[in-house]
């Protein structure tokens, strides 16, 4: 056998390590972006809680003074004890959030058809938000707990 097969071989082994040492560079560069769940993967007892709570209300119109649409929170019913979950809706999305022992934690968030999720704080934390962009803007949900209930507040 010559040389020249060897080389040939040789080289053709360093440009496929080289090739996949760039390829799998730029996936951890990229990151979860492609690779990830959007969202985020959830454990089983995550998912038993979202199943587990009612179904998220439409969207309803509501507005600011400065014309910007407020979320919405679904009704939580008479008596609910504290923890209680509650629905929020906005233009962009909805999301499930509770009130716990740690403050403040998102269950769920879903964009709207058109949007995705830009950005989420779960939490659990003093306030939690999520960030939804699409073609009519970016519609922001921050909630903080009041009285041991999740209530959507407004950040400027």
């Amino acid at each position: 056998m010559g040389r020249r097969p060897i080389l040939a071989a040789v080289g053709w082994l360093a440009t496929t390590v080289a090739a996949t040492l760039v390829g799998v560079g730029a996936i951890k560069l990229v990151g979860e972006g492609i690779t990830g769940t959007p969202g985020g993967v959830r454990d089983q007892q995550e998912v038993e809680r979202a199943l587990a709570s009612p179904e998220p209300a439409p969207p309803r119109p509501a507005d600011r003074p400065n014309g910007s649409p407020t979320p919405t929170a679904a009704p939580t019913p008479t008596g609910s004890p504290a923890g209680a979950k509650r629905v929020f809706t906005t233009p962009g999305g909805t999301a499930t959030a509770e009130c716990g022992p740690a403050g403040a934690f998102l269950i769920s968030w879903s964009p709207a058809q058109g949007y995705r999720v830009k950005d989420v704080d779960r939490g659990p934390d003093d306030h939690v938000e999520v960030r939804f962009i699409g073609p009519q803007g970016e519609h922001e949900l921050r909630v903080r707990c009041v009285g041991g209930q999740p209530v959507a507040t407004n950040h400027d």
